[in-house]
């Protein structure tokens, strides 16, 4: 006899980070302004973008996109993390917690799809030039931004039907100060089994692939800097790809850490930390690694400075 779904729980705690004392307000004022450098940096790459004539390119079309991903997702999940500091855990109906973890997979499964879209877009301005304005058009990057928020939103469905089969009775209380995968699972009362096999099985087409097109893109093209005559160009170049590199090692190295390795209860300290990497860390440098070092941005930042108007100087009688 089959049992009907059923879930007994009507709250979520929240543990956060446990035994902080003395440490309980830095901790909250450092992310609190974490945050705020969040919002300002990207939201000033969006309006950068969105009101100058000099970046319209494919290139900077991407980058618009990140910073609205990652405005979503630290507002997804500061929040929530600054609670958890300040009163030492946090309380949330069990339908939010679980709307924060749909809406976390979301952004999170976007970004991952437009990763791997923005280096198939710097492989093409690189290996292939002259046919650069063609392939990618604005039909083309509007289409692979849709695909991609597609493609995370059929993720999250698979996701929210391994859920569904799920049931939840008594115990209540998450040790993150998010509302992540394995946290809710490790609280049903019913057989996890397969839903950790599936989750490993969905993490292929989810991120391995995604980084193996990394990988593959920033391989051809280090090939193609190799062929840059000019020793300026060429550190150029590398030092590009390597930032860029770095964020997306980082990225996919806490994913993989956190989702394709089994978790261990003993290690949720480590867990929340890699966590951290992901959902604050990345968006905090992604617009000084990808936007911000760009010199078109600069020069449209520095002409927008040129026109405020200046104090007055004082006069000296």
């Amino acid at each position: 006899m089959s049992m009907k779904n059923q879930t007994l729980v009507s709250e979520i705690v929240l543990l956060g980070f446990q035994n902080l004392h003395n440490f309980k307000i830095p901790l909250f004022s450092l992310f609190l302004l974490i945050y705020i450098m969040i919002i300002c940096e990207n939201v000033l790459i969006i309006v950068l973008v969105s009101s100058s004539r000099n970046l319209q390119s494919p290139m900077y079309f991407f980058l618009q996109q990140l910073s609205a991903c990652d405005v979503l997702e630290s507002t997804i999940i500061v929040p929530i993390l600054l609670q958890t500091v300040i009163n030492e855990g946090a309380t949330l109906y069990f339908v939010d917690c679980l709307v924060q973890f749909y809406f976390f997979s979301l952004t999170e499964a976007f970004e991952i799809f437009l990763l791997a879209v923005m280096s198939y877009d710097r492989y093409v301005a690189i290996c292939n030039p002259l046919r650069y304005s063609s392939i990618m058009s604005h039909r083309v990057c509007v289409t692979l931004i849709f695909v991609s928020w597609l493609l995370s939103l059929i993720a999250v469905l698979i996701i929210a039907n391994i859920m569904a089969t799920l049931q939840f009775c008594d115990q209540n209380t998450i040790n993150h100060f998010f509302c992540d995968f394995f946290p809710i699972v490790e609280l049903s009362c019913s057989d996890t089994y397969l839903v950790h096999i599936n989750i490993m099985l969905q993490s292929v087409p989810v991120i391995f692939i995604p980084f193996i097109l990394i990988t593959i893109s920033y391989i051809c093209i280090a090939h193609a800097i190799l062929k840059i005559v000019s020793n300026t160009g060429r550190q150029k170049a590398f030092s590009t790809c390597s930032s860029h590199l770095a964020v997306v090692s980082i990225f996919y190295g806490a994913l993989t850490a956190v989702y394709v390795v089994p978790p261990k209860k003993e290690s949720q300290t480590i867990s929340k930390v890699l966590s951290l990497l992901y959902t604050v860390v990345t968006p905090l440098v992604n617009p000084l690694i990808y936007s911000l070092r760009s010199k078109d941005i600069r020069d449209v930042l520095q002409r927008i400075l040129n026109r405020l108007p200046q104090a007055p100087r004082g006069q000296i009688y």
